[in-house]
């Protein structure tokens, strides 16, 4: 994000004329042109099933990216240099020192807000990647919609068999969310509100879901208050989204079988942002402390019994209690009065 998008975002300068006042900002300024990574090291050479996978999700069918000359997508150049959930050992001391600072300083969210991508060679199947990294600028402090920080940019120098293909620009907010005070030390949190329920015409409407052929049963059931499961005609196996084939063996043949209705969660996250009023809690003033408000609220992969899952909203408890492990049981919502949708209930009552 450069200069001129920040003002059309809606960013400043905070304080808007005394950035030289800033203390914070003077010893963050120290860390610019240091290092970031040294010697990093891609953890698989650039390789055919990668770029198939790419190409899948990003629907991209140039045929240059297929067959013995292919070369992979441009936009793939960060991906080589990924380090995956085990992470990467070359990080350097200053980058975690700056974040540090920040973390220290009250700035402990973080959002990505731009990259920009310099090509200098095609990658190929079998290429080895290295890379290093340097802390390129760190903004004056900016009060944005989201909150109050810093834009941090990191620039990743790409090397392929030690000759330079591209280089990559990232920058991210670490910021304080709005709302909250900067400084040291733990801030406590807004004491929540029990908003009165909104007139039902006024709340906008959730998105509609895409009902095709592929999934018109699945709706159907739910008008029925039955969470309808697909079971495949040929080797057995439930399977959900439903699907039109079996990915196990390949049968387009099935039937349904209705899950009990007890599951668990499997994992989950909190949304805070941004506030989306048609997405508010729908149901019982008890279900969250701020029911009728568009956020936070836990959305949750839950594990059905029957050992599918689905994504759905937990209710019954305040989204900060939602946990790992935690029993739910299936229940259905009108969200407004064209569409009912399954929640699911903390505890596994019924």
């Amino acid at each position: 994000m450069n200069r001129e998008a920040e003002e059309r975002d809606g960013t400043q300068n905070d304080p808007p004329d005394d950035s030289s006042g800033d203390a914070l900002y003077a010893a963050l300024k120290r860390y610019e042109g240091r290092a970031a990574a040294t010697a990093g090291t891609g953890k698989d050479a650039v390789n055919e099933p990668m770029i198939r996978h790419w190409c899948e999700a990003m629907g991209d069918t140039h045929p240059a990216y297929r067959g013995p000359a292919a070369v992979a997508p441009p936009t793939m150049l960060q991906a080589w240099t990924m380090g995956g959930l085990s992470g990467h050992t070359d990080r350097s001391a200053a980058y975690d020192e700056l974040f540090g600072l920040l973390d220290g300083a009250g700035f402990r969210s973080v959002v990505a807000t731009d990259c920009e991508q310099e090509y200098l060679r095609p990658l190929r199947p079998g290429d080895r990647i290295t890379f290093d990294a340097v802390i390129e600028s760190v903004s004056a402090r900016k009060t944005t919609k989201l909150g109050t920080g810093y834009f941090v940019t990191t620039r990743m120098d790409v090397r392929a068999d030690g000759e330079p293909a591209g280089t990559h620009r990232f920058r991210i907010l670490k910021y304080a969310p709005a709302g909250r005070t900067s400084g040291p030390g733990p801030r406590p949190e807004p004491a929540p509100t029990r908003d009165p329920a909104p007139d039902p015409a006024a709340v906008p409407r959730r998105p509609r879901p895409v009902v095709n052929r592929d999934n018109a049963g699945f709706w159907a059931g739910v008008a029925e208050h039955r969470l309808l499961i697909q079971r495949c005609g040929g080797c057995g196996r439930l399977r959900f989204p439903w699907l039109p084939g079996c990915q196990a063996c390949g049968s387009p043949e099935w039937d349904t079988v209705e899950a009990g209705g007890a599951g668990s969660v499997y994992s989950y996250v909190v949304m805070h942002h941004p506030p989306f009023p048609a997405f508010a809690t729908p149901g019982p003033v008890e279900d969250a402390p701020a029911p009728h408000t568009a956020s936070p609220y836990a959305v949750a992969l839950i594990e059905l019994a029957e050992g599918v899952r689905i994504l759905g909203n937990v209710v019954g408890v305040p989204y900060d209690e939602v946990r790992i492990g935690m029993p739910v049981r299936l229940e259905f919502r009108r969200v407004d009065p064209e569409l009912e949708l399954p929640f699911f209930r903390a505890g596994g009552a019924g």
